[in-house]
């Protein structure tokens, strides 16, 4: 099998197939006032293997992460073989640790990434639908085997009863809860977003009335330092809660869609309807949506995947990545937003 078609495999079994027209340009980051310590991140499918290279990469700025269908940190270890094998169904047993263990510890040695003492006081939590065919469960143990070299175990929590297909859980919108989606959003009666802000900032109102903030779409090349490789999509998004917008301390969550789930393939479905913004809401919580694109040409990335087995470069898992760095770029605000202590709001 050649290499493209190993990619072309590899992105079929992790994405669905739904495409838009591209989104128009639009303006920068708004100034927020965001709480230190605050930063939490989710993702799924490939964009739960970003939310964890995020988390492992930046641990000192990172206070949790919420995984959804996904498998430990630099799990391809820059491997396309490996990510179609081990790191997908994973066989009986899951993705060997050890040598994922030995490159974290040696990419902090050399100030590659974070050290990996900062997760330790980390919450994470995970999900695997009970009806996923496409990642095995083994991958997700294997996941939450790195994390426990690492957190103490009721720091973490893992989902495993909700027969969900491969997909982002939802509460009301989407295909049947058993079945793949072309938006990747499975109406299963069950509200992933929520459950994992409520575990991951654990002091959360529920949602109440009508949204009264704002989605915003911004400019991400600007954030992308001038690199091709790391197929940004032009634009992103960003929720606003009103009292964020009117400058009360708030605090910042990440949210990566999966392959084929970016604006570009769906529309609006991931950004409005995954259930982030109901609970941004009604608790101060900015939600930052980084976009990343489908490219034909190089770097090979047709259905939109955020880089995990190494498309962009050997450094796809370190803080260098040009994936990585262009989304810290983003919730840093390069300017953009300003970070302050506040007595009213004290960082979860």
């Amino acid at each position: 099998m050649t290499l493209r078609r190993c990619a072309a495999a590899l992105l079929a079994m992790l994405g669905s197939a739904l495409a838009v027209a591209p989104a128009l340009a639009a303006g920068s980051l708004p100034r927020l006032v965001l709480e230190p310590g605050s930063l939490t991140v989710s993702g799924v499918s490939a964009g739960g293997h970003m939310a964890m290279q995020y988390q492992v990469a930046f641990s000192r700025d990172v206070a949790g992460a919420g995984i959804i269908a996904a498998g430990p940190w630099f799990c391809a270890r820059g491997s396309l073989w490996r990510a179609l094998t081990d790191c997908v169904k994973g066989g009986a047993i899951g993705p060997d640790i050890g040598p994922l263990l030995g490159a974290a510890r040696a990419a902090a040695a050399a100030n590659r990434i974070d050290d990996p003492s900062w997760l330790v006081p980390d919450r994470v939590w995970a999900f695997h639908g009970a009806q996923d065919e496409v990642v095995g469960a083994a991958v997700m143990d294997s996941l939450l085997r790195f994390y426990r070299v690492f957190i103490p175990p009721q720091r973490m929590h893992y989902a495993t009863q909700v027969p969900a297909a491969h997909g982002f859980p939802t509460r009301d919108t989407g295909a049947p809860c058993a079945r793949i989606s072309p938006t990747g959003l499975n109406d299963c009666d069950y509200d992933a977003a929520g459950e994992l802000l409520r575990y991951l900032y654990r002091d959360l109102r529920a949602p109440a009335g009508p949204l009264r903030g704002q989605l915003l779409e911004f400019d991400q090349r600007r954030y992308a330092a001038g690199s091709a490789r790391s197929t940004l999509a032009p634009t992103g998004w960003i929720y606003v809660p009103q009292d964020c917008a009117a400058g009360r301390p708030c605090r910042i969550h990440i949210a990566f869609h999966g392959c084929r789930q970016g604006t570009e393939f769906v529309g609006q479905a991931f950004v409005r309807d995954a259930g982030y913004n109901r609970w941004a809401d009604a608790n101060r919580i900015v939600v930052l949506y980084p976009q990343v694109a489908r490219s034909w040409l190089w770097p090979f990335n047709p259905q939109g995947c955020w880089d995990w087995w190494g498309y962009t470069g050997n450094d796809y898992a370190w803080r260098s990545g040009a994936q990585l760095a262009a989304v810290h770029r983003m919730s840093s605000g390069a300017g953009v937003t300003v970070a302050v202590t506040s007595p009213e709001l004290p960082p979860p």
